[in-house]
């Protein structure tokens, strides 16, 4: 393939969180763009998910690691540096970025969870795609060296897995959405040096990585209109495009992103101008196995 070539990843992130973002996820396959889901292996509907996820041989399914707001795989009182006292994994980032990196006790926790996830998803049967992790945690530096060793002492670091490095370029989301230029630009600031640190340790380990990503600045409002402005101006390399989908609100879903629009990013994915735009630029989204 030519330096030039445009590659497209159609990304639904939180994949078994809920039945509505299956069914959400399974129906933009089918009849949409959407090439790719993260899955959470602990969350309550991920048994679903990966029953849909095996009817759906072309989907390209990845890891959707959950160390924070949400619920670990292993048992509360095996992890309890990670946890509250409802046995909840915690939401408040910073101040647990911190333990994570400081706290020995935590770190070995941790470490045990990441390869519990892991195992868990290799008990699926299905083909690993990529790794990412919920709210980008990935980029956290205890997190992706626990990550990258547990794939690799589990076999699962293959050369055709990807990892997810969420960049996104400022002129080319502030275009098609119309605002926020200067918080745009502050957030690829602040994520661009360890960014190109993710980058550069993932290809030492062999692994596939994304040029940039779009729906970081505007996640939960990828709408028809801003996913055909994304297409028009889509650059050379390959490109990330991750949406969070649902069929309809739940609980789990307003729990931690009540302001999502998840009904109108799946409308966009399903999408006739969508497709034909997709179609119209010589793109036939896929995952990063097909790279």
């Amino acid at each position: 393939m030519t330096p030039a070539a445009r590659r497209l990843i159609v990304t639904g992130d939180d994949f078994g969180l809920c039945e509505p973002v299956n069914e959400a996820i399974e129906r933009a396959h089918r009849e949409g763009i959407l090439s790719a889901a993260s899955l959470m292996v602990g969350a309550p509907a991920a048994a679903d998910a990966v029953e849909r996820a095996r009817r759906s041989p072309g989907l390209r399914v990845g890891l959707h690691l959950v160390v924070v707001e949400g619920s670990p795989v292993l048992a509360p009182a095996a992890v309890p540096d990670l946890v509250d006292a409802q046995g909840e994994l915690p939401t408040a980032l910073f101040a647990t970025g911190v333990r994570y990196f400081f706290s020995p006790r935590a770190r070995r926790q941790l470490a045990a969870e990441i390869r519990a996830q892991l195992e868990a998803f290799r008990a699926t049967g299905l083909a690993l795609d990529h790794v990412n992790a919920h709210e980008h945690m990935h980029l956290h530096p205890t997190v992706w060296s626990l990550l990258r060793r547990a794939l690799r002492e589990l076999g699962m670091a293959h050369p055709r897995l990807g990892v997810r490095i969420p960049v996104e370029p400022v002129l080319g989301a502030w275009r098609p959405a119309g605002g926020g230029l200067a918080s745009r630009a502050a957030t690829r600031a602040g994520l661009a040096p360890v960014a190109a640190w993710l980058r550069a340790s993932a290809r030492r380990a062999g692994l596939r990585t994304n040029d940039r990503v779009f729906g970081l600045h505007d996640s939960g409002r990828m709408d028809e209109g801003l996913v055909l402005g994304v297409l028009a101006t889509l650059p050379a390399g390959t490109s990330e495009l991750y949406l969070h989908p649902a069929t309809r609100r739940a609980p789990a879903l307003d729990r931690f992103m009540a302001d999502y629009r998840h009904e109108d990013e799946l409308a966009a994915l399903l999408s006739p101008r969508v497709r034909a735009a997709v179609a119209a630029a010589g793109l036939t989204p896929c995952g990063y196995a097909d790279l």
